[in-house]
């Protein structure tokens, strides 16, 4: 009997067009001999509605536009919040039984513990993280905390709040001396490198701090590590968590692996996988990356990004708990280089998030 996969994607944060492409890759990917696939997609403006071709792909041709789910006459639905009841309703009040939630929504409202919360009230079985390892794995200010507290090295930062930046800006300037520069400023709280500026000089420092006070009342600030090369692992598990090979990104006429670079620009970097590192380092790369995963109670999936000195030494930059997933993003591609290929990756995660569940239903966790 085929399973009743919801995809539900879009939603409300500065991340929503690539959740639509990762979205995508995942509804292609999914074994129609296996699943079902119900498509949510959720409007900018918080709309759910069933979405029967699934999530809009990419443009062809030259265009840097990227997809969105646009409010339409479609049926609007919404997920029965009774406990136990795993069904979609729509607004004409018919139901639709389903087994698990898949969701592909990066940044707030999606990838912070929100849709968590809401699905863990519903009892409905969901792939990724709960509440405390998402909103752990959305604040990347608090998730150094905790690695440092793990014995997990980070680089040097600082955390910005915009009541303080408003109050006494020559103070943080001030502050801010001892990361040197050239630094990277970020919200504390989102992803795809939305917000992030590379400030060179501490008089630029004052409109990195702007932009990145446009998402969120919290910022990084982080200092860049000197000729460090840029690697990144992937974790599969729940309570025995698994990483794959690294991968390094190498950017091709961008300073650095920004969102033009991900997203916009075909050519904005080279993934290389896997990276070109000695054994010793790759272990280290995969003892932090499982150590990270479990210092936030991470499960399912995640994505621990890593700096790499000339010198050798790690240090974790941060993790991500629902990564970026299209058919060419580095999650995906590190599991098929370690023997996991995308579809059966993506039933991985769907047994883990059953197995999660039936679990914790065993221990009168949920319904």
């Amino acid at each position: 009997m085929r399973r009743r996969v919801v995809l539900l994607f879009g939603g409300r944060s500065a991340e929503h067009e690539i959740s639509v492409i990762s979205a995508r890759s995942v509804f292609d990917a999914l074994d129609r001999d296996r699943y079902e696939v119900v498509a949510i997609g959720v409007t900018r403006d918080g709309r759910w509605q069933l979405m029967p071709s699934g999530p809009p792909a990419l443009p062809g041709g030259s265009s840097r536009k990227l997809p969105a789910v646009e409010r339409s006459p479609g049926e609007e639905v919404a997920i029965d919040q009774e406990p136990g009841a795993h069904a979609v309703v729509a607004a004409d009040g018919s139901r639709t039984e389903i087994d698990v939630v898949f969701p592909v929504m990066h940044g707030p409202y999606g990838e912070d513990g929100s849709i968590q919360g809401f699905l863990e009230m519903a009892g409905v079985p969901y792939v990724g993280s709960g509440v405390l390892g998402s909103a752990l794995g959305m604040d990347k200010a608090v998730q150094k905390l905790l690695f440092h507290s793990a014995g997990i090295p980070v680089v040097h930062h600082d955390v910005v709040y915009e009541r303080e930046w408003e109050e006494d800006p020559q103070g943080i300037e001030a502050r801010a001396g001892h990361l040197g520069t050239p630094l990277f400023v970020k919200p504390a709280a989102l992803g795809s490198s939305v917000g992030v500026t590379k400030v060179r000089e501490r008089g630029e420092l004052r409109a990195g701090l702007e932009e990145a006070f446009r998402y969120g009342r919290k910022a990084l600030l982080e200092a860049a590590i000197d000729g460090g090369r840029e690697l990144e692992c992937a974790v599969l598990g729940n309570d025995d968590p698994v990483a794959s090979l690294a991968g390094e990104i190498i950017p091709r006429g961008h300073e650095f692996y920004d969102y033009d670079a991900k997203y916009l620009d075909e050519h904005g970097a080279e993934l290389v996988i896997p990276a070109d590192i000695p054994p010793e380092t790759l272990e280290d790369v995969q003892r932090l990356s499982i150590a990270a995963f479990r210092a936030i109670d991470a499960s399912g999936l995640a994505r621990v990004d890593f700096f790499l000195t000339s010198d050798g030494r790690l240090f974790v930059n941060e993790l991500n708990t629902i990564p970026g997933f299209t058919s060419i993003s580095m999650y995906p591609k590190l599991w098929e280089a370690s023997g996991v290929p995308y579809a059966d990756l993506v039933d991985r995660l769907i047994e883990l998030a059953i197995e999660r569940h039936e679990h914790d239903r065993k221990k009168g966790f949920v319904a």
